[in-house]
């Protein structure tokens, strides 16, 4: 039904969206700003969505090769630290560039919507900000749509809920982000392979701080447990610094290493 839908509903200006899947996977491009499918960020991300269809995964794209797109899984599932029974949880909802103002935004958040709807869920949800910040999604937005906070936590962080019922229990963070437990001192990145830039972007941030001679620990998330487990919300990129949050945004050689002396001078 989802499929009939995407073909009659969901097209806008002519354009298209794809659902990705285990079969169609290999040849579709997955919306990153990289081009190449034979890029080893492609491939990292490629084989995280492989391994995460069996759990509900599904991806809807548009037929281009920018950012629009939405990512959703059962909440269950999903590889962060929240309890919300019954809801599909969004891991990455993004359009960008000149794709924005025309409508794709609402038409991908309508399928998904009419996913939850026919799968019965009690609601969405889906991990925002107080304001808009890096690799968040709009928190404007999404309450333009009808979007709820569920439930808060600092720096900045909102767990935001679209529920589908009356009786729709309200989603909250667990106890593992409210009282963080980093056990290393020095920088700890705790990441993933959902987002495809980490395949780059973490060996060269460990190069910097063994340039910089500065203790640095990759924890890369492997699995479900570990990410509803995690010390962070934002499981695909957390970087802390002797036990403390620092940021989500996926850091430059630049950003980083200016980050370094400010935290060691």
């Amino acid at each position: 039904m989802l499929c009939l839908i995407l073909k009659i509903d969901v097209e806008v200006n002519k354009m298209e969206f794809i659902k990705v899947t285990a079969e169609n996977l290999e040849k579709e491009h997955i919306c990153c700003a990289i081009s190449s499918n034979k890029d080893c960020q492609v491939i990292s991300k490629k084989n995280w969505l492989q391994s995460r269809f069996e759990d509900g995964l599904v991806f809807i794209k548009a037929d281009v090769r920018g950012k629009c797109f939405i990512e959703y899984v059962p909440a269950n599932a999903a590889w962060a630290p929240i309890e919300a029974d019954n809801y599909l949880y969004i891991n990455c909802f993004w359009v960008s560039g000149q794709l924005k103002g025309q409508g794709y935004a609402g038409k991908l958040l309508e399928a998904c919507i009419f996913d939850a709807m026919e799968q019965k869920k009690s609601g969405l949800v889906i991990l925002s900000s107080e304001k808009k910040m890096p690799f968040l999604s709009d928190p404007d937005y999404l309450k333009h749509k009808g979007f709820l906070v569920a439930d808060t936590l600092a720096p900045y962080y909102q767990l935001l809920y679209l529920p589908m019922s009356e009786n729709a229990k309200i989603p909250r963070f667990t106890d593992s982000v409210r009282n963080p437990k980093v056990s290393k001192d020095g920088f700890v990145l705790y990441y993933s392979d959902q987002c495809p830039f980490n395949a780059k972007y973490v060996p060269l941030l460990e190069e910097v701080a063994k340039q910089r001679q500065v203790s640095f620990h990759p924890v890369k998330i492997e699995n479900t447990r570990q990410a509803q487990t995690a010390p962070a919300p934002f499981t695909t990129y957390s970087l802390f610094y002797n036990g403390v949050f620092l940021t989500n945004e996926m850091l430059s050689e630049k950003k980083f290493d200016c980050m370094i002396t400010e935290k060691i001078k």
